[in-house]
């Protein structure tokens, strides 16, 4: 792409990919299970999360949570406590499952029968720069109508081509889309 910027920060610029930010911003809406896993109660919601069903216990095998059933009562029981190692296993297991189960939600949320999400975004911090060299960036909103493929790769955790899926939608913007690939946060609710 002709705007992606090659050496961001270079002159003391600071930001995030608009694309991380607007990951950010769907995990937020995931609602994930606020208590930390290392909680004992966090640790039980997790594994009730996980163990609910049959369908659940195999989405869980499938994100990497590889433990037997056996281990897995022993941990809900508590006769048993989870190694650190187990401990980010079954945490990412758990965002994994959670984002695949609210995609098909959170798509339907933001697409809106086809009518526009209103999506702002903040521009890059350039506090840091000298002002001969900063850019003249302002706060944008636009709208965006098609979300499938957006939600669909953040489901997959695929930043690659959620960075595609993000800026096929930025560059909506205009000629002056490049400007937005680094932000401070993007911002929209469903």
């Amino acid at each position: 792409m002709p705007e992606r910027n090659i050496e961001f920060g270079k002159y003391g610029a600071r930001g995030i990919k608009g694309f991380e930010a607007v990951a950010r911003q769907l995990d937020a809406l995931a609602g994930y299970i606020a208590t930390p896993v290392t909680a004992r109660c966090g640790l039980l919601a997790r594994l009730h999360y996980l163990t609910r069903s049959d369908h659940a216990r195999q989405a869980a095998r499938v994100a990497g949570l590889t433990v037997t059933d056996r281990t897995l009562r022993a941990w809900q029981t508590g006769t048993r406590s989870p190694s650190r190692k187990n401990l980010d296993r079954l945490e990412r297991a758990y965002r994994i499952v959670r984002r695949e189960n609210v995609a098909r939600h959170l798509t339907a949320r933001l697409n809106r029968e086809g009518r526009d999400t209103r999506v702002e975004i903040h521009p890059l911090n350039q506090s840091q720069v000298d002002r001969p060299r900063q850019r003249a960036v302002e706060f944008r909103t636009m709208n965006v109508r098609r979300w499938d493929r957006i939600v669909a790769t953040w489901a997959a955790a695929d930043d690659r081509e959620l960075d595609d899926a993000w800026v096929e939608q930025v560059v909506d913007l205009g000629s002056q889309w490049g400007q937005y690939e680094y932000v401070t946060n993007v911002g929209f609710a469903a």
